[in-house]
């Protein structure tokens, strides 16, 4: 059976692919061939109205010129000059064989056509050099009418040439109209002549082989219910096989729990390591920043200090000074902001307290929200990852207050149990639903922080919670067991 229907499939999908591919290929081209042929008819269109427009131009110049001799003012007056530019510029690209407008446009030209403007260059040179010679300054009233009659003689000769010009032009579009219908018959004939053949060459002959294919399917019916019955038989030992498949699926799956239980184990060393590693190097970058760069800036200051007792002769050269002064102090205190956001150094000297009342104060000075930060008032100190993980959480936790929940009052708070270290951050801004965020892929930055402050905790064997409303504020809650190992 397999062998017959996959022989049945193989040969309908050669025949329906033939059939089909051959009538896509006559409607894309027809398709396409109809598309150019339109677009070549549009772009020809244009140079018709072009070369219309010349005749239109050429009188125009013309009237001009007659009431300037005459004494008349005209409101064309001042175009004299882009008239005769725009006409003679459209003459020379006609000739040429290529227009540029909005776009460029290939002008077709028979052999007639080229002929037509060989002949009526004359007339446009002598009429041409009679507008340029018109508008020359220092030009005589005589010289004026002697150019006017000679524009005046060539005119009626440019303007009939031009005449057949254009109606060349249109018969020769009109040509091509009938062109694309002879083109449009023929492929739609040459469509219906290709369904006839595969009517009579493929679909009939397909029918007669599928009829002949569904009696084998018929006779291979009770070979099937045969082979039915012998399945059932098979089925009571599957059904014993499948009790002990059970059983060993069983097994494989406390195996996998006890492997997926060994590799978080894993991640959170390899996590705990990468963090610490993070630190180091935020700690040694820090410094270098602040003892290398930091102390070549206030070597800098201390220079640019001296050089203030010289007197400068030009006052701009002392203003240029004065900013240049400013602006090393900005870049030092923007070292020092920078080296402090790396590793604060009252972290290392006075423990977490004090540095979280810092950066309390230093919050609430850069975003002008009101942040208030309570603490236990003891100098009691933790080890350095449990430090180092609460600053983390805390500035993680204030920077996305700030950031993204609108809010004017934020609470940094630190308490101590008899079995807990809790810390807690609580605003009263706008609020979020972390579960949607998440699943919709809204605020990136967001719930990258929150997962980033979720590691922390979980590495010190500490708990995170965050709790949210829209518009009622966000709390995040960290909570660590104390042992004889985090407190000095």
């Amino acid at each position: 059976m397999t062998e017959l229907d996959q022989q049945v499939a193989r040969r309908l999908t050669r025949f329906y692919i033939l059939a089909l591919t051959v009538i896509a290929l006559l409607t894309v081209s027809g398709l396409l061939f109809i598309k150019r042929t339109i677009r070549d008819l549009n772009d020809n269109g244009r140079v018709l109205n072009v070369a219309g427009r010349q005749r239109m131009l050429s009188q125009r110049l013309t009237k001009i010129t007659v009431l300037k001799l005459a004494g008349i003012l005209s409101p064309d007056t001042p175009l004299f000059d882009s008239l005769l530019t725009a006409w003679s510029t459209t003459h020379v690209q006609l000739r040429n064989g290529r227009l540029l407008m909005e776009k460029a446009y290939d002008v077709p030209k028979s052999k007639e056509l080229n002929t037509m403007f060989g002949q009526i260059e004359s007339s446009y040179q002598t009429i041409y050099n009679n507008f340029v010679r018109i508008g020359t300054p220092g030009l005589s009233t005589s010289q004026q009418k002697q150019a006017v009659e000679q524009i005046l003689a060539q005119e009626p000769s440019y303007l009939s040439q031009m005449n057949t010009i254009v109606f060349r032009f249109d018969t020769e579009n009109f040509a091509r109209v009938k062109h694309l219908e002879r083109i449009e018959w023929m492929l739609s004939l040459a469509t219906l002549l290709t369904l006839l053949i595969e009517g009579l060459l493929i679909f009939r002959p397909v029918v007669n082989y599928t009829r002949r294919a569904i009696r084998r399917l018929a006779e291979s019916k009770k070979a099937l219910q045969l082979a039915n019955e012998r399945l059932a038989i098979t089925n009571l030992d599957l059904e014993a096989a499948n009790r002990t498949l059970v059983d060993t699926q069983q097994l494989l799956v406390r195996a996998v729990d006890e492997k997926y239980a060994l590799q978080r184990a894993e991640d959170r060393v390899r996590s705990a390591a990468l963090l610490e590693g993070q630190e180091e190097e935020r700690r040694r970058f820090a410094r270098e920043l602040h003892d290398g760069i930091g102390q070549m800036l206030t070597g800098l200051n201390l220079h640019a200090g001296k050089l203030k007792k010289i007197q400068f002769s030009d006052d701009k050269q002392r203003l240029r000074f004065e900013e240049l002064c400013t602006m090393i102090q900005d870049i030092i205190q923007t070292t020092r902001q920078i080296s402090h956001n790396l590793m604060p150094s009252v972290l290392g000297d006075f423990g977490l307290e004090a540095t979280l009342q810092l950066l309390a104060q230093q919050t609430a000075q850069a975003s002008a929200i009101d942040v208030q930060f309570t603490g236990m008032g003891d100098e009691k100190r933790h080890s350095p990852a449990v430090e180092i993980g609460l600053y983390r959480i805390a500035q993680e936790a204030l920077n996305n207050a700030v950031k993204y929940a609108g809010a004017q009052q934020i609470d940094l708070r630190l308490l101590r149990t008899r079995t807990q270290l809790i810390m807690t951050v609580e605003d009263d801004g706008k609020g979020f639903s972390p579960r949607k965020a998440i699943r919709r892929g809204q605020v990136p930055s967001v719930t990258n922080g929150l997962e980033n402050m979720r590691t922390r905790a979980r590495l010190l064997n500490g708990d995170l919670t965050i709790s949210s409303t829209l518009k009622k504020g966000t709390r995040v809650v960290v909570k660590l067991p104390l042992s004889d190992t985090q407190i000095h």
